[in-house]
């Protein structure tokens, strides 16, 4: 399987203590004085989800997120792309805003216009938001009209999926947007996720090793921390494992077939 994977990172000194791509949150760098240079590629979460979730809007603005953005850049180095402060459409996201959907796409689309006039010297990619499938073709077209032709982005990520990814809908809304020409990033992505429709993935994030070590209370032999949920040596091994799997992943078209 081509696919890039970033490792979910709950500590951003992981960055100088592994090579393996990590994906960390704007949440964890943020407030810290001194950054050091990454030893490993990476990428940027905005923190939009928890962002909506806790305060049903975005707590600062674009250019204050663009200046962070180009310090982690210059400072960490080894950035990819960062995502934009986009807006998620899962239904309990929408109903903490009290807005719709369409409204959620439009400030989505609008907030990656304003990074990518601002600051275009900055690697943000678009996110295509939505719920069901004609969202996120409406929300295609909104850049679309808007002049950004998504198809000759290196990467366009994929939001509001991380929550439904078994499900065959998920899955036929990944092989019809994929074969639009987009390479696609999904959020967030489980292992059931990876194994059912990775394959249309240009690259995925998962912290699921996190969450497993926590509700499994799993310690490794040796370690004295309660459990392994912020472990870099776990996380590496369930890399490891979970790459292993996939490579020996037959990938099926039919299901997609069916599933669409």
């Amino acid at each position: 399987m081509d696919l890039c994977f970033y490792l979910g990172c709950p500590e951003p000194a992981w960055l100088r203590r592994t090579t393996v791509p990590l994906f960390v949150s704007d949440a964890r760098l943020r407030g810290r004085k001194t950054l050091h240079p990454a030893t490993c590629r990476w990428a940027l979460d905005s923190g939009g989800f928890m962002q909506i979730k806790n305060e049903g809007n975005w707590t600062f603005t674009a250019a204050e997120y663009a200046h962070r953005v180009r310090r982690y850049r210059d400072e960490i180095g080894g950035l990819d792309w960062a995502a934009p402060m986009d807006w998620m459409c899962e239904p309990e996201q929408v109903a903490r805003t009290g807005l719709s959907i369409r409204e959620h796409q439009a400030r989505t689309v609008g907030n990656f216009l304003e990074l990518r006039a601002t600051a275009p010297d900055l690697p943000i990619i678009p996110v295509i938001q939505g719920w069901e499938l004609r969202d996120y073709i409406a929300c295609i077209d909104r850049y679309e009209l808007a002049g950004i032709d998504l198809a000759a982005e290196r990467v366009v990520g994929l939001g509001s999926v991380c929550r439904r990814q078994a499900t065959g809908q998920i899955a036929a809304l990944i092989t019809e947007v994929a074969g639009m020409g987009l390479s696609l990033h999904g959020f967030g992505v489980k292992t059931e996720g990876l194994h059912s429709y990775g394959y249309y993935l240009a690259s995925a994030d998962s912290q699921a090793w996190s969450f497993g070590a926590r509700r499994r209370q799993f310690q490794l032999p040796g370690h004295t921390h309660l459990n392994c949920n912020y472990c870099l040596d776990w996380a590496l091994i369930w890399r490891e494992d979970l790459l292993d799997r996939l490579s020996r992943t037959s990938f099926q078209p039919s299901l997609f077939e069916e599933a669409a």
